[in-house]
């Protein structure tokens, strides 16, 4: 199992050796298996994961539900404690949503120039200019960058490095930042292990 999921709760300060670094605190959720899936039965191999608190009101007995590949000869029921898949030194891509911004204009959007402030243009500072050509192609080409939405997008950090694991309440820090906002869901998909030969101190 190389895949868990968590909660993003905020950002801190390590030093790793004599560099002081960024890390951001994940709360580590245990995951029960609700349905494993068959080759016979479904087509193909998976389980079903359950993790989290349900909300009040709700009659789910669990707050979220995936779907991850897996190796292991797993049984509903099984219960995948966050410390049999991710361990100090451990290297991780961390995949959320990141933080939604709303409507954004091209300069906020895309980081375009703008217009000139001068020589008559009274209300091209933040105008995309031009959008398209002439008789040929005679269209705008898909694709291009134009004011809309911002935000909630996915988002993958890679290699972060885990520099501390606590387990009793299953919070770890991992170094560099997160997408998304507080308390998002992220997911945590563990790569090959590597020796961390580097003395690592942690400020928490």
């Amino acid at each position: 199992m190389q895949v868990i999921y968590g909660k993003k709760i905020e950002m801190g300060e390590a030093y790793l050796g004599d560099t002081r670094s960024g890390v951001t605190k994940i709360v580590l959720y245990p995951m029960t298996i609700s349905q494993v899936k068959s080759e016979d039965k479904d087509g193909y191999q998976a389980i079903q994961i359950g993790f989290g608190a349900p909300k009040k009101h709700t009659k789910r007995k669990v707050s979220k539900n995936r779907e991850i590949t897996f190796s292991e000869a797993l049984e509903v029921g099984d219960v995948i404690n966050p410390k049999d898949v991710i361990s100090v030194g451990s290297i991780c891509n961390i995949q959320g949503t990141s933080k939604g911004k709303g409507f954004a204009g091209v300069v906020k959007r895309w980081h375009f120039a703008g217009g000139p402030r001068t020589h008559g243009q009274s209300d091209r500072l933040r105008a995309p200019g031009s959008i398209g050509q002439g008789t040929t192609p005679g269209r705008v080409h898909k694709g291009k960058k134009m004011p809309g939405r911002m935000g909630s997008d996915t988002v993958t950090v890679k290699k972060s490095l885990v520099v501390s694991f606590n387990e009793v309440d299953n919070t770890i820090w991992v170094t560099g930042p997160v997408p998304g906002a507080r308390h998002s869901l992220v997911r945590l998909t563990v790569m090959d292990q590597k020796e961390i030969k580097e003395k690592i101190k942690v400020l928490l």
